[in-house]
């Protein structure tokens, strides 16, 4: 719940600084740190998702991931994901992407715990819908010990070129997660 109340301030600031900004063309840049709240709807967790992408030359990129969820039965999970990823403009305004990450995944119980090694792939696609507001869809492969695909659909409106913040929506064939959060493009 506090998590909420964090997100929200930094929605509410993001407003407060989109209503004294003067419009501004957005540019899709894959350079920016991400903060989400994760809800995960079908084992009753919930936690929070930090992601770093940087922008390297030749539409190649960097990208990381730390996520932390905390279940109902005392379990508590945490992702690490390493990699890189490839741009290609496919026009003004919609970019096609992929990634490819390794990942590190750690389970506590209140029995012991576990941990796994494992990569993940990604490709879609990432465009501006409107001129404030973007659109991605993904499908995303993880391969651990226990594989899965899922699909993401996400939304972010720009408050500033700087600054946007929406939802996304995860499909997988083990749980659903709806997330929650915001992006600074530096």
């Amino acid at each position: 719940m506090k998590m909420l109340f964090v997100l929200a301030s930094l929605l509410a600031h993001g407003i407060a600084i989109a209503q004294t900004a003067e419009e501004q063309e957005v540019d899709l840049s894959y350079t920016y740190a991400e903060l989400r709240f994760v809800d995960v709807d079908h084992r009753g967790g919930d936690g929070i998702r930090f992601n770093l992408s940087y922008e390297l030359e030749s539409n190649w990129m960097i990208v990381g991931g730390l996520t932390a969820l905390d279940f109902n039965n005392n379990v508590d999970s945490t992702v690490v994901e390493v990699g890189g990823g490839y741009v290609w403009h496919y026009s003004n305004d919609f970019d096609l992407v992929s990634t490819l990450r390794f990942v590190r995944v750690d389970i506590d119980t209140p029995g012991g715990g576990s941990d796994d090694n494992g990569f993940a792939f990604s490709a879609g696609a990432r465009g501006l819908l409107a001129p404030h507001f973007e659109i991605r869809g993904s499908v995303n492969h993880v391969n651990l010990d226990d594989s899965d695909t899922y699909l993401e659909l996400a939304g972010d409106y720009y408050f500033t070129e700087q600054f946007s913040a929406g939802v996304s929506l995860e499909f997988a064939g083990d749980a659903d997660a709806f997330t929650i959060g915001a992006r600074w493009f530096f």
